[in-house]
């Protein structure tokens, strides 16, 4: 029998060199499955209150008689300060766990969720716009420092299931919104009680996501100049076509059932739901996908797909066929985050450290795509918004050519 202190202060059991594999094994499955749930509620639970707020964006309209120019206004803000949110993530990171961060980011996003909703001050909503903006922004990037970790404890891919977690919460999100059409906007900000909730939850601990040292400069260097950046980049670009798409569809679906095609106010969440579901059953699906046909088949035929139902949207004659297309949009381009968050950690390779340093930066993808989507549709569609959404349709082809740079995550990640 080992003694008591052969393992070193801090490092978690089933990191014990001293213990036999399959022990080692058994306890690092029991000691990680915790963490897991617990980061899946994190994730579902930003997908519950993001499409919670997006879906109740034309009453949002209303209230405060917005134009579409307007509205692209504010969601530029809510972009730009997440990008901020983000990169106050990366720099936090090097001496706060990202635990703390991500229960810090998720009491921000129910607090700024909560004020967007309630307040009927336009200076209140301003503000719950500016707290909901930077804490979005630390809970993705700390959500997927938490999975990539995670991940790399597992042994196999499992970042489709955590993303999965992120299109259940938004279907809830998008579910409730259905139910409650009637209910006025003060009443739904009860939707920021969730994060203030999931807040508490068993986040991995330090000892499993030590980040670099901020006092040493030299390994922070290193860990940067060894980096692949090109391949990364490529598949970055690729997580901002992802993106690009999902912001137009999720942010501009809703006005556009409302506004364009004149669907009933109680069902133009349906932009999102079926969106969201189609999603759902792809991730779910996605790593069996990838298994079999590798993943640069799978993003290929998806952006085809995704391409199709953008086409389907922007002729829909009538709302229930711009809910088809919005459907196959979901269905489409769902597995390209996760994918790309995957690849990016397997082309980082090594240490812990040097896979958060590069998920940190890797996470500003998302705000760049973010911001075409949200921005350039409603621009593009400011006199008439079926047009916005040919801009996405377009660039969801770029697909075709940067698929090719995630061949390589599957055979890092072994």
């Amino acid at each position: 029998m080992r003694p008591p202190d052969a393992r070193a202060p801090g490092t978690p059991p089933w990191q014990d060199p001293a213990m036999p594999d399959l022990e080692r094994a058994w306890v690092g499955r029991h000691g990680l499955a915790r963490h897991r749930l617990a980061v899946a509620t994190a994730f579902a639970t930003q997908g519950f209150v993001f499409i919670g707020l997006t879906t109740r964006l034309p009453d949002l309209k209303d209230r405060w008689d917005l134009s579409e120019l307007d509205v692209s206004g504010v969601l530029l803000v809510i972009v730009l300060l997440a990008g901020a949110g983000s990169v106050l993530c990366e720099r936090l990171a090097r001496r706060t766990a990202s635990a703390a961060l991500l229960r810090t980011g998720l009491l921000l996003i129910g607090a700024g969720a909560a004020a967007m909703l309630a307040v009927d001050v336009w200076p209140g909503f301003l503000l719950g716009v500016g707290v909901y903006g930077v804490g979005l922004g630390m809970v993705d990037a700390a959500t997927n420092m938490q999975a990539v970790a995670i991940e790399r404890g597992y042994g196999r891919p499992i970042l489709p299931s955590f993303h999965g977690a992120w299109t259940f919460g938004g279907l809830l999100g998008a579910g409730l919104t259905l139910l409650t059409a009637g209910v006025g906007l003060g009443w739904s900000a009860g939707i920021g009680l969730v994060a203030v909730v999931a807040a508490g939850a068993a986040f991995l601990p330090r000892s499993v996501t030590a980040p670099v040292d901020d006092a040493d400069p030299e390994v922070v260097a290193a860990l940067a100049a060894s980096v692949p950046w090109r391949p990364i980049l490529m598949v970055g670009l690729g997580m901002v076509v992802f993106y690009m798409v999902d912001t137009a569809a999720q942010a501009w679906g809703a006005v556009y059932l409302d506004e364009v095609l004149d669907a009933p106010s109680r069902w133009v969440a349906l932009a999102t739901l079926p969106y969201l579901l189609a999603s759902l059953v792809v991730r779910l699906a996605g790593d069996r996908l990838v298994r079999r046909y590798d993943a640069p088949p799978v993003l290929r035929t998806g952006a085809v797909v995704a391409c199709t139902g953008l086409v389907v949207v922007t002729c829909a004659p009538t709302w229930p066929v711009a809910v088809l297309g919005f459907t196959l949009v979901g269905a489409g381009i769902s597995v390209v985050a996760p994918l790309s968050f995957s690849a990016a950690a397997s082309l980082a390779g090594g240490s812990v450290e040097r896979v958060d340093a590069v998920i940190a930066r890797f996470n500003q993808f998302n705000y760049v795509g973010g911001l075409a989507g949200a921005v350039l549709t409603g621009v593009v569609g400011a006199d008439e918004l079926r047009l916005g959404f040919v801009a996405p349709a377009v660039f969801v082809l770029g697909l075709l050519v940067l698929a090719r740079w995630f061949r390589a995550a599957p055979d890092a990640a072994r």
